[in-house]
């Protein structure tokens, strides 16, 4: 009985420790070693929300505080690579309407961006100058109770945008 226990035990440590968990900041990176900081400078914004780019900026300073070892930093002078985008377009429109009332019910909005991350030295580090990401919303029917919801939707996507951003930063994708 006790052999069969050990070797059931050692068979779950070895699974545990091969899983690819990790302490929260300390995600692995294909960046080179020699970064340590990064400065996320603000956006620009060729859509017509307004402060959509400062959303998406904040929240790629927070993904990567939050996901990565790095440290951010506000002036690009002092880190080692910078990182900077652009929203293209924004586009928002209706998905579903209701067909008693003729109004819409559901939203989509849509952003176009573009994002660039350079070492120190010059060299691109990452690039992508044409992502696209979706985000629904609901839209209320009773003027009464009207919430706008795309507010809220435009934060998801924000969050969205940053994750998906960072993901592909650290794993060279």
């Amino acid at each position: 009985m006790k052999p069969l226990f050990l070797a059931f035990a050692l068979a779950v440590e070895l699974v545990s420790t091969g899983c690819g968990y990790h302490v929260a900041g300390q995600a692995p990176s294909t960046l080179p070693s020699t970064i340590h900081s990064i400065a996320v400078t603000p956006w620009l914004n060729g859509s017509t929300q307004y402060k959509l780019s400062d959303r998406i900026a904040a929240a790629m300073s927070r993904e990567l505080i939050t996901r990565t070892r790095y440290k951010i930093v506000a002036d690009p002078a002092k880190a080692d690579a910078v990182l900077s985008g652009s929203v293209a377009n924004m586009f928002s429109n209706a998905t579903i309407s209701d067909p008693i009332g003729g109004r819409s019910t559901g939203g989509q909005v849509i952003i176009q961006i573009q994002v660039r991350l350079i070492g120190k030295d010059g060299k691109v580090l990452f690039n992508r100058p044409n992502l696209e990401y979706r985000e629904r919303y609901e839209i209320g029917v009773d003027p009464k109770q009207y919430f706008d919801a795309s507010e809220v939707a435009l934060d998801r996507l924000s969050r969205d945008v940053s994750r998906s951003v960072v993901s592909a930063i650290l794993e060279s994708f």
